[in-house]
């Protein structure tokens, strides 16, 4: 690999794109081939896949510029691959083709979670340094400490607010916007705020909260209506706890957009006929929405209830942006990263497993509903 990029750097500029790009192509063109190739049956086909076996990881290893006893245990590797795929009960090429579709989504999963979840949760019984096991200590201290009880406390509260209010506010947005006239019109105007990063929200909406002294002009949109109205200017960002509330609103106002495209959509595919009998049964609009519509569109609720609720808990760029987490708005996220800037690694992981522990009953409630709906259908 090193002498193919010496190479290629000996080439002027404009000859380095097409051959990059014909490599490419050449390695891509392999794949499907094989890929074709994999299920079919015959002796030559079998010979075909056998060298593959055994050519493929040796000159990925080779390519490397790895040490031969590597190179030797991938050829003993293809080897025993060709055997299993020989032997597969779902015929020749199976395991081949299995292995190449899923090596690399469980190559891309083991080396971004698995071993980094490993070492996180070992890096949260070991002190600053990593030199020396303290076990509970660092959870301990989370526990213990005033700021580390009300960082918990506070993502608590992201969890329970943000995804109940964004959720009700983007069913009420597609209700009364479905079949309205301007309809797609006005879901650009409320699914906007989700083309936009958290971060570019975040300066968006401190400018709406920012507050200068009475006697001065005021440049945040909220204030200024204060003043208009005859009130004197807020420092929303530092009101203890509506500081926390005013931070939530950013995340609501982004996911309001996403709640409202996915209901929209589940409403829209709840059939006719079930509404028109409701109605031929004397029921009025709202008894229709709740025994007819909310029951259909129970698995979207779900997915849009969970998939905020999973951005709640991980929210950073919001917290960081506007406080960095004074005035007691830090959250378990920017409290982890807080902390190892800090040179505190045991405390930052062991926040992070808060934060995992945390999540994962959220995930294995969305992954229970998914299979659920799989057995009815």
């Amino acid at each position: 690999m090193s002498a193919f990029l010496q190479w290629l750097s000996t080439l002027h500029p404009l000859m380095q794109i097409p051959v990059i790009i014909g490599v490419f192509l050449a390695v891509v063109a392999l794949l499907l081939f094989f890929i074709e190739l994999a299920p079919r049956k015959g002796r030559k086909y079998t010979i075909i896949r056998m060298v593959a076996c055994v050519l493929f990881p040796l000159g990925m290893m080779a390519i490397l510029d790895s040490y031969t006893w590597a190179i030797i245990g991938a050829g003993f590797f293809g080897l025993l691959l060709f055997w299993f795929d020989y032997r597969s009960r779902h015929g020749a090429g199976y395991i081949f083709q299995l292995l190449g579709f899923l090596s690399p989504a469980i190559l891309l999963l083991v080396v971004g979670l698995i071993v980094p979840t490993i070492q996180t949760t070992i890096a949260s019984f070991m002190n600053s340094r990593g030199t020396e096991f303290v076990g509970l200590e660092n959870f301990i201290w989370i526990f213990t400490q005033p700021q580390g009880v009300r960082t918990v406390l506070n993502t608590v509260v992201w969890v329970l607010v943000a995804p109940a209010v964004s959720t009700i506010a983007g069913l009420a947005y597609a209700v009364f916007i479905d079949k309205s006239r301007g309809e797609k019109f006005l879901k650009i105007l409320v699914f906007m705020p989700m083309a936009i990063s958290f971060v570019g929200a975040s300066i968006i909406w401190r400018f709406i909260y920012t507050a200068r002294p009475a006697d001065q002009e005021q440049i945040g949109l909220l204030n200024q209506i204060i003043v208009w109205l005859g009130g004197e200017p807020v420092q929303f960002l530092q009101v203890e706890p509506w500081n926390t509330l005013a931070l939530i609103m950013v995340l609501i106002w982004v996911q309001t957009g996403f709640a409202m495209v996915i209901l929209s959509a589940a409403i829209k595919a709840v059939p006719i006929e079930q509404l028109e009998a409701a109605e031929l049964d004397g029921t009025n609009g709202w008894q229709r929405f709740s025994n007819v519509t909310l029951p259909s569109i129970r698995s979207s609720l779900v997915v849009v209830l969970t998939t905020i609720s999973i951005a709640s808990l991980k929210v950073f760029d919001i917290v960081r942006t506007m406080t960095a987490g004074a005035n007691n708005t830090s959250v378990i996220a920017n409290e982890m990263y807080t902390q190892f800037r800090n040179f505190e690694a045991g405390r930052s992981a062991a926040f992070a497993v808060v934060l995992f522990l945390m999540v994962m009953p959220i995930v294995i409630y969305n992954a229970r509903q998914i299979k659920k709906q799989r057995e009815l259908r």
